[in-house]
């Protein structure tokens, strides 16, 4: 019973409650700076016959309604590109995700296997627009969160600090080079502000160099002091054909794909760019909290048992 009860005083601790006061003026600072780009709010998707296929291994998660299976929303990616059918500009969605880490994704102190992100999507615009927007929006939201919140901040021992613009930008290629495959970690500890890193191979949609086979126009931003990445982006993969060369060579089955698919031969895809920022994992940064279950009332590490 003692686990229970160290949750359950969890949920009245003043630490815990300022958590929460920093996350409110967040969230607004973040979708107040979106309508006042002109972008729509979507609601979430939170199970559908498609979703994220990852670039990184997770337990599965679905399931069966009816004759249908239905997977839990990885991230809104493929739907966010079909919105954009719609003749929106831009949207975003604050979109709760499950992604059901492997159990030693738990001691990173930065994995939940549900967590919520702010993603969004603008039609017409290149990686170099997404990263100078998410640079604003990351640095508005320090500044209100530093403007009103010196007292909660006081709880966490945490002073924020305002980063210069634009972040200095890396290629992940010369990274795992330099430093090896945890160049993530040390560059994260090495940075005094937010950085990014771009080129990375993974998921089909993200768009690939047509001149340059092996490049990508995606992008994540790292935060400094070893809090890790906090953003993931890219320009989109929207023409059927490249799509299916992109499916092919990362060795997908097609088949659970067949609507999207339909509607990239129909011509519904639009060019676009993109990117999702997680909110627990923002939270964290700005409160300097060491795990990332000291911010979030009802936090579900990989590995650990789940209370609430």
């Amino acid at each position: 019973m003692e686990h229970i009860r160290k949750a359950v005083e969890k949920l009245a601790s003043p630490r815990l409650r300022a958590a929460v006061s920093i996350q409110t003026t967040l969230l607004s600072s973040l979708t107040n700076m979106m309508r006042e780009e002109g972008m729509m709010q979507l609601l979430p998707v939170m199970v559908s016959p498609i979703t994220d296929p990852l670039n990184h291994s997770v337990l599965e998660g679905s399931i069966r309604y009816g004759s249908t299976e239905l997977q839990l929303t990885k991230s809104m990616i493929l739907h966010k590109q079909l919105a954009m059918a719609s003749g929106l500009d831009g949207i975003f969605i604050v979109s709760p995700n499950v992604r059901l880490e492997l159990p030693e994704r738990g001691s990173t102190g930065r994995h939940l296997i549900e967590f919520s992100q702010l993603d969004f999507e603008m039609r017409g615009r290149k990686m170099e627009d997404v990263m100078r927007f998410s640079e604003r929006l990351l640095v508005q939201a320090l500044r209100d969160v530093r403007a009103r919140h010196g007292k909660e901040l006081e709880l966490f021992g945490r002073e924020l600090h305002i980063p210069s613009t634009p972040f200095r930008a890396y290629d992940s290629r010369g990274l795992e080079k330099e430093f090896g495959p945890d160049w993530e970690r040390i560059l994260s500890a090495s940075s005094k502000g937010p950085v990014w890193v771009t080129n990375h191979e993974r998921e089909f949609y993200d768009a690939e160099e047509p001149d340059m086979p092996g490049t990508y126009r995606n992008y994540d931003i790292i935060y400094p002091e070893g809090f890790g990445e906090g953003l993931s982006g890219a320009e989109r993969e929207w023409e059927y054909s490249r799509i299916l060369y992109r499916m092919d060579k990362n060795g997908m089955d097609k088949a659970p794909y067949g609507a999207y698919l339909e509607a990239a031969r129909m011509g519904r895809l639009v060019p676009s760019a993109g990117a999702g920022f997680g909110i627990e994992r923002m939270l964290r940064y700005m409160c300097g909290a060491q795990h990332i279950e000291e911010v979030s009332p009802f936090a579900k590490v990989p590995g650990k048992e789940i209370i609430f």
